[in-house]
C-alpha cells in the first residue's frame, strides 16, 4: 500500500457502508472515512493501515453532496448512527440497495426486492434503549452509547431516536448517582456497580419501565431513586435492578429484582395489548412494527383450517395478530418469562386457540419436544412464521422446518445477509421465495428489517 499513516490527502466518496463511513479511493487503494457522505469530496487523514484498505479521519468537507443535511442529530461526538449526516430520502435508497446487493452476493438476484417500507417516524421512534454508563477523566457520569468497534462510551443522553421522556429520566438518573457518588463498573478490574440504564415504554399505553444493570444486586438510597423518578414521572410503572456480575459484553443477567411497582409494562401493537417484561422481545419501532405485521399477515394468509407455528415468538405479538384468522397458534421461545407473557397476552386478548412452549431454535432435534408431550399429538403446522436474531437461523433449523412441511414459511429478519444465505440454503428443500419486502424499522443506523414468504412447490 502506497498511502502512508498521517498522510493527508483528497479523495472524492463513491459509497457508504452500513456503519456509516464513506468510500473513497486514491491511486486504486480504498479508504473508510467516518462522516463522509457519498458525493463528498473531502481531505482526509490517514489514520490506520491494513494490507487492503485505509482507515481516514475526516478533515475538511472541500464540496460537500447533495445528499448531506446537518439537522438529523444534534450529538456531534456520537458516532453511533450510519447515516446521521445523510437524508433520509438516500438512507432508505442505501438500505434498499444494502437488501438487493446482499441477495446478489448469495447468486440470489433473481429474485425481486420491493421498494423499502418507510419508518412513519425518523426521531423518538425508539421504544427500547440500553445505556452504557461510564466516568469522564473528570469525573463526570457519561451516559450514552459505545463508540464504534469500542467499549469507549460517548455522551448520549439525549438521543433524538429515543423518546422526549428517555433523555428526562436519564437526566434525574445522573443526578442521583453524581449526588451519591454511584461507582462505574470498570470493565478491567471488574470493579464498580453501575453497568447499564436500560428503559423500556409503550407507545400506546406510555408506560415506561427502568432497569439498572448492576455489578450486584442492591445500590444506596433506593428509596429515594424511586421517589425522585416516579414523582417526576407518574408514567414509570416499574423500576428494577438487574444483576450482571460476569466480565461479559451481553448487557442483561438472568435476576431480576423489582424495587417499585412492577416487572412489565403494557403495550397494544397490531390490535393485540400486550404484557412485555425486561428481557421480552418486543419490535423497538412501534409504528413501522404495525406496517411489518401487517405485510407478514398478508403473506401468511392464514386461514381458519391453518394451523400456525410462531418460532422465536417473544411475548407473541406477531401470531397473536394472526390467530383469529387460523385454526391454532402454536408459539416457541427459550425466554420462560416471555412464554408465560405469551400465554397472559392470549387470555387478556380472549384468544382461547393459542398455546405457548418454552424450546430452544438452535437445538431443532428437540425443540417441538415439549410442546408435542403436552399436547399429546405431533405438530403438523400449515404455516410457519420465523423471526430469528441477526445471526439467522442455522441450517439444521431450516432443514427441520421443511421437514414439517408447511405450505408457507414468513421469514422476518433483521439482517438482509443472513436472509439471503438462509434463503439459498431453504430453496434446494422444496421451497420457492417470493417478494422480499424491506422495511425501515431502525431509522438512522445502518439496519433495516425485511419480510418475505416461501411457499412450498407443488412438486414436493
Amino acid at each position: 500500500m502506497n498511502l502512508k499513516k498521517n498522510q493527508v490527502v483528497e479523495t472524492d466518496i463513491i459509497d457508504i457502508t452500513n456503519l456509516g463511513f464513506g468510500v473513497g479511493k486514491v491511486g486504486g487503494e480504498v479508504i473508510f472515512i467516518s462522516g463522509a457522505v457519498t458525493g463528498d469530496r473531502v481531505r482526509t487523514r490517514i489514520i490506520k493501515l491494513s494490507s487492503s484498505y485505509a482507515i481516514g479521519r475526516l478533515e475538511e468537507i472541500l464540496v460537500s453532496s447533495p445528499n448531506r443535511v446537518d439537522d438529523r442529530c444534534h450529538i456531534a461526538p456520537c458516532k453511533s448512527c450510519a447515516y446521521k449526516a445523510v437524508s433520509y430520502e438516500h438512507e432508505m435508497a442505501i438500505k434498499e440497495e444494502n437488501v438487493r446487493a446482499a441477495f446478489k452476493k448469495c447468486g440470489l438476484d433473481g429474485i425481486r426486492i420491493a421498494p423499502l417500507v418507510p419508518s412513519p417516524k425518523t426521531c423518538g421512534y425508539r421504544n427500547k434503549a440500553q445505556y452504557p454508563v461510564a466516568l469522564s477523566p473528570s469525573g463526570e457520569y457519561l451516559i450514552g452509547f459505545f463508540a464504534p468497534k469500542s467499549h469507549r462510551v460517548t455522551e448520549a443522553a439525549a438521543c433524538p431516536l429515543s423518546p422526549k421522556p428517555f433523555s428526562d429520566i436519564l437526566e434525574l438518573l445522573r443526578g442521583f448517582f453524581a449526588k451519591h457518588k454511584i461507582s462505574v463498573y470498570n470493565e478491567e478490574d471488574g470493579k464498580g456497580l453501575l453497568r447499564h440504564i436500560y428503559l423500556r415504554r409503550g407507545e400506546v399505553s406510555g408506560e415506561v419501565l427502568v432497569t439498572l444493570v448492576l455489578n450486584g444486586n442492591s445500590i444506596p438510597c433506593a428509596d429515594e431513586l424511586c421517589k425522585l423518578l416516579t414523582d417526576a414521572h407518574p408514567e414509570i410503572v416499574g423500576i428494577l435492578l438487574n444483576e450482571n456480575r460476569k466480565s461479559t459484553n451481553v448487557i442483561l443477567g438472568e435476576k431480576y429484582i423489582t424495587l417499585f411497582g412492577r416487572d412489565h409494562i403494557f403495550d397494544t401493537l397490531a390490535g393485540v395489548r400486550l404484557k412485555i417484561t425486561a428481557p421480552s422481545f418486543y419490535q423497538v419501532n412501534h409504528d413501522c412494527a404495525e406496517l411489518l405485521y401487517a405485510k407478514a399477515r398478508e403473506l401468511a394468509a392464514p386461514t381458519k383450517e391453518d394451523m400456525l407455528l410462531d418460532l422465536y415468538c417473544g411475548a407473541g405479538s406477531i401470531g397473536l395478530s394472526m390467530a383469529r384468522e387460523c385454526r391454532e397458534l402454536v408459539g416457541i421461545e427459550i425466554v420462560d418469562s416471555a412464554v408465560e407473557c405469551a400465554r397472559l397476552n392470549a387470555e387478556a386478548n380472549g384468544i382461547t386457540n393459542a398455546s405457548f412452549y418454552t424450546g430452544d431454535a438452535a437445538d431443532s432435534e428437540r425443540l417441538l419436544e415439549n410442546a408435542e408431550e403436552l399436547r399429546g399429538e405431533k405438530l403438523r403446522p400449515d404455516i410457519v412464521i420465523l423471526d430469528p436474531p441477526r445471526q439467522g437461523s442455522d441450517e439444521t433449523l431450516l432443514r427441520f422446518i421443511a421437514s414439517l412441511a408447511p405450505k408457507r414459511i414468513v421469514y422476518i429478519s433483521c439482517n438482509p445477509q443472513t436472509l439471503a444465505r438462509d434463503l439459498k440454503a431453504l430453496l434446494p428443500l422444496g421451497y420457492e421465495a417470493g417478494e422480499v419486502t424491506p422495511v425501515d424499522m431502525f431509522p438512522g443506523t445502518g439496519h433495516v428489517e425485511s419480510v418475505v414468504c416461501l411457499t412450498r412447490r407443488l412438486d414436493n
